[in-house]
């Protein structure tokens, strides 16, 4: 079987030649794939007449298979593996070839995205980014805080970043609260609710992580309204996209102090200009989109769970990271 990996020009991680095999060697029983590897052009070109997977990055995607490309271009492929969890860049999913699946990279991410996300809580119960506003003004300003035991966690999107924040949440005696698209129980959830239900559990919330992926539903999901619900004094984590909420909504929120603290992974736009008014709103700390990829582990997991992927479909079973056009996840 014919596997193409294709590493956009420069990328700071390819997925490199020694990795697929190291991978191979973890799974003996996929040592029939046949891989080959690019970073341009005419290695692409050459890869995917044959191939019948395609492992790539999210910028290759609408870049290799603009709306309309011919099926002649990879006549045999029958799956997109992207390394990306969320794949909202390629929304919408009308440049997929006919009878192509497309996989996401979910499960990578659950174990540094639970360590970022506690880290979060952590920093904002201790009030860290205080602390920070007032170490760059020469302020000794003394704060005190308490511990976590008892605090209320809202976990906006329980997939695999948001059960890792969860799984981490109760090992520090928080009660969490998962929201997701329906109400099915969670086992490190206290309690779940489906997203319907949002307005009535921010009320609630001590603290808010969101970690859900972005979608037509999702953009936006906390308005303006929605942060007014949270009670005063609240603290809000975004491991998600920066479009899930309304970023000026919350830096007004931080210039009233209506909300205490905040820690985002995500800005709109991103890269996030030097002028740009969040860098300078108050108790922000701002990370540049690096909450939840393990450097040194993130390629090797995404080669393991492609090829769980491939072992699923040789056995008939459903594709575990097969990717629903209409959810967009």
């Amino acid at each position: 079987m014919r596997l193409h990996v294709q590493n956009p020009p420069g990328v700071a991680h390819p997925v490199t030649e020694e990795q697929v095999s190291a991978a191979l060697a973890r799974h003996p029983d996929m040592a029939h794939l046949r891989p080959s590897y690019g970073d341009d052009d005419a290695a692409f070109a050459a890869g995917i007449a044959d191939a019948e997977i395609l492992l790539t990055f999210t910028r290759e995607g609408r870049k290799r298979f603009p709306v309309g490309t011919p099926r002649s271009l990879a006549p045999k492929l029958r799956l997109i593996a992207f390394t990306s969890a969320g794949l909202d860049a390629l929304q919408p999913f009308d440049w997929v070839p006919d009878g192509v699946t497309i996989l996401n990279n979910r499960g990578t991410h659950g174990d540094k995205a639970g360590e970022y996300g506690i880290m979060a809580i952590l920093m904002l119960q201790t009030r860290m980014p205080a602390f920070a506003d007032a170490q760059r003004e020469g302020r000794w300003q003394p704060l005190f805080a308490t511990t976590l035991e008892g605090r209320t966690v809202v976990i906006l999107g329980i997939g695999t970043l948001g059960g890792g924040v969860a799984r981490r949440c109760k090992g520090f005696g928080m009660r969490v609260i998962g929201i997701r698209s329906g109400a099915d129980p969670h086992p490190d959830c206290d309690e779940t609710h489906p997203a319907t239900a949002l307005d009535e559990i921010l009320p609630r919330a001590d603290f808010l992580v969101l970690t859900c992926p972005l979608t037509p539903q999702t953009r936006n999901i906390l308005s303006r309204e929605r942060i007014g619900l949270l009670p005063r004094g609240a603290r809000v984590v975004n491991m998600a996209r920066g479009a899930v909420w309304d970023q000026d909504a919350i830096m007004d929120a931080l210039d009233s102090g209506h909300l205490d603290g905040c820690v985002t992974d995500v800005a709109v736009p991103e890269p996030l200009p030097a002028d740009h008014r969040l860098w300078r709103t108050p108790r922000m700390i701002i990370t540049p989109h690096v909450s939840s990829d393990d450097d040194a582990r993130y390629n090797e997991r995404t080669l393991d769970i492609l090829f769980e992927n491939l072992r699923a479909d040789r056995e008939g079973r459903p594709l575990p990271n097969r990717v629903d056009p209409a959810r967009g996840y």
